[in-house]
């Protein structure tokens, strides 16, 4: 179970997080959606302390870490259990693709380089490249890229994979190969925290849908419910806005 409580961000005097709280149980797929500037990023980097929030509690498991006073180790131990995959893939470019999922396991997990290989090569034929092991990141489309990163993500064997528009770098007719594999291992119960504009991926496969502006949470529930007959007034703008035709028509 991952909770958040009270977590605040500020850049400068500009208050980005004003006090989300959000609890994701174990197996769920939860979808943040919401406008450029609503803090969705900011709040997903937070979750692992790539952002640290300035107040407000972070639970993963057994391990809460107080945010004002954050212990290193405390530090180091919650982003254990978690991985990212970012917008911009975020691969060695000197390594090829076996060798970016391989890395994370020989270098801060310490485990054997052989069964590091065999679980790399696993994953990445789990993500569909299996043919691709011996590939740099230059010789990949961005969609196989970021399927390198997913494989990364998945090595790490987290509590919890944060993907931050995992799509959003990607030409059109690669974004389908990327939700593909997504859905794929969403359906092995993984726990996901996922910021998109995808609302067919929002509706297909988001345990619930979280829908920020301004720095809070404005509405929160079951996709089919929120896309439907959404509550507040600002949610159904943002959705009319985003899917005129379809929103309540799925």
């Amino acid at each position: 179970m991952i909770r958040l409580a009270n977590i605040r961000k500020s850049f400068g005097r500009h208050e980005v997080l004003k006090g989300i709280d959000l609890t994701v149980e174990k197996g769920e797929v939860v979808v943040i959606l919401g406008p450029s500037g609503s803090g969705k990023t900011t709040l997903l980097r937070c979750v692992n302390f790539l952002e640290r929030p300035d107040d407000g509690e972070i639970t993963i498991g057994d391990l809460t870490v107080h945010c004002k006073r954050p212990g290193k180790q405390d530090v180091h131990r919650l982003r254990g259990k978690t991985a990212m995959v970012f917008q911009q893939y975020n691969l060695f470019r000197h390594k090829t693709a076996l060798e970016n999922v391989m890395e994370g396991l020989v270098v801060v997990r310490k485990v054997p380089k052989d069964e590091a290989r065999r679980r790399s090569v696993e994953l990445l034929e789990k993500v569909g490249l299996g043919d691709k092991l011996d590939a740099y990141p230059s010789q990949l489309s961005g969609g196989q890229q970021q399927r390198v990163g997913i494989a990364r993500a998945l090595a790490a064997s987290p509590e919890v994979i944060l993907f931050d528009e995992p799509t959003s770098a990607l030409d059109p007719e690669l974004v389908g190969e990327v939700l593909a594999v997504i859905r794929k291992i969403a359906k092995e119960g993984i726990t996901m925290i996922v910021v998109t504009h995808e609302m067919g991926f929002a509706q297909d496969v988001a345990s619930r849908v979280v829908f920020m502006d301004q720095g809070a949470v404005v509405e929160e529930g079951n996709p089919k419910e929120l896309f439907r007959n959404p509550k507040e007034e600002r949610t159904r703008q943002f959705l009319q806005r985003i899917t005129p035709e379809a929103v309540y028509t799925i």
